[in-house]
This record gives structure tokens, C-alpha cells and sequence, in this order.
């Protein structure tokens, strides 16, 4: 049975956050609130968590997780940036958005693109999701909470508990999310693709 976390959405408790962390560190697999909407995330070398977010998602190999990050100097040691990309990327956050660029040595295999040796990154505006990253002190492993054969994600803390009770170990509620995903931009081959649009504006790559 999940825990559930009821988190004030513009003044996080410190001490919910920390329990929250506490069971990351722990191998906890929990479903938390970002600024697209609901989203599924564990530890970095969470491989059982991440095993686990496949099968809820029902995804192959060639999906692209996504490790959200507090700052830039997290993103900067996960992925390689030019300076194009780097005031790209600037100019749009933190926001809705995931880039997808080629990954350095410091994510671990399994996380890659088999073939294209990518991954997805972001840097959020949730003051929630910020608070979760603060303390954890690493990026989370992250896959939008999209059940397979629906096409919107779940918005509702109280459904998510519900319905994934026995597959998750913790719900983060901070109140209702979005329903879109974040915009996905892929930089890894140079130039600008937009390969899902969603609660990003894509103007500024376009």
C-alpha cells in the first residue's frame, strides 16, 4: 500500500519532504507533482524502480528517460552542451520542456538511448519538485505518469493513491496538476526537432 504525502504546494513541509527522500534513498518508486503534470520517479541507480516504471508504462528499450534537475549544474554534468544549446536550453528554463542530448559517463547505461546514447533532462518550475530535488541533492529518475491505453495523464493525488496502490510506494499530492506532458526537444544531432509538443511554448525553437 502506498504512502501518501499531502504537501503544502507553495510552502513544502520540511519534515513530509524529507520522509519522502528518506524512502527515494530507500528505493521507494513514488509518483510526485511537476509543472506539466503527474510524473513517476526514483533514484538515479534505482535499476528495480526503474524496471518497475516500465511495467507501469508498459515501455521498450528506445523510450527516453528523463532525469530532472535542480539547476543547471546538474543538467551540465549529465549531458554535453554547446553554447548554442546552452542559451537555447537558458532561455526556456526552468519550464515544461525535456532536451534530449547525448549523455556523458555519469548516467549510467542502462538510462541511454541504445542506439543514439541520449537522454532526456529537464529542469523544472514546480516549487514541490524543487523542494524534492533540494533535498535529495541528485537528479531523479523520472518518466511521465501515462498509463498505457489512456491518452491523458492523471491529474488527481487521491486517484493516482487509488489506482496504483499497489504498484508505487508513495504519492506526493500538492494538489491538481496539468494535463500535458512537457514539449520534448531533441538537440542530439545538432539541430532543433520537436519531437512532442506539449506544455512548453515551442516559439523559441521554431
Amino acid at each position: 500500500m502506498a504512502k501518501y504525502f499531502d504537501v503544502h504546494p507553495d510552502n513544502p513541509q520540511r519534515r513530509v519532504i524529507g520522509n519522502v527522500v528518506d524512502g527515494i534513498r530507500s528505493g521507494d518508486l513514488i509518483a510526485y507533482p511537476t509543472d506539466s503534470c503527474f510524473a513517476l520517479g526514483c533514484q538515479l541507480g534505482n535499476r528495480e524502480g526503474m524496471a518497475r516504471i516500465r511495467a507501469i508504462r508498459r515501455l521498450d528499450e528506445r523510450h527516453h528517460f528523463t532525469l530532472v534537475c535542480r539547476d543547471f549544474a546538474q543538467l551540465g554534468q549529465l549531458v554535453h552542451v554547446d553554447n548554442d544549446v546552452f542559451r537555447a536550453i537558458k532561455s526556456a528554463t526552468p519550464g515544461s520542456y525535456t532536451f534530449i542530448l547525448p549523455a556523458t559517463k555519469e548516467v549510467p547505461r542502462q538510462l541511454l538511448h541504445p542506439r543514439k546514447k541520449t537522454v532526456g533532462v529537464r529542469i523544472p518550475d514546480h516549487t514541490v519538485t524543487q523542494a524534492l530535488l533540494a533535498e535529495l541533492d541528485e537528479p531523479l529518475l523520472s518518466s511521465t505518469l501515462l498509463l498505457p491505453d489512456e491518452e491523458e495523464p492523471l491529474t488527481q493525488g487521491w486517484e493516482i493513491k487509488e489506482r496504483l496502490d499497489h504498484v508505487v510506494d508513495a504519492v506526493v499530492d500538492s494538489g491538481d496538476c496539468g494535463t500535458e506532458p512537457t514539449t520534448v526537444i531533441d538537440f542530439s544531432d545538432g539541430d532543433v526537432e520537436i519531437v512532442r509538443r506539449g506544455a512548453g511554448d515551442t516559439a523559441l525553437f521554431e
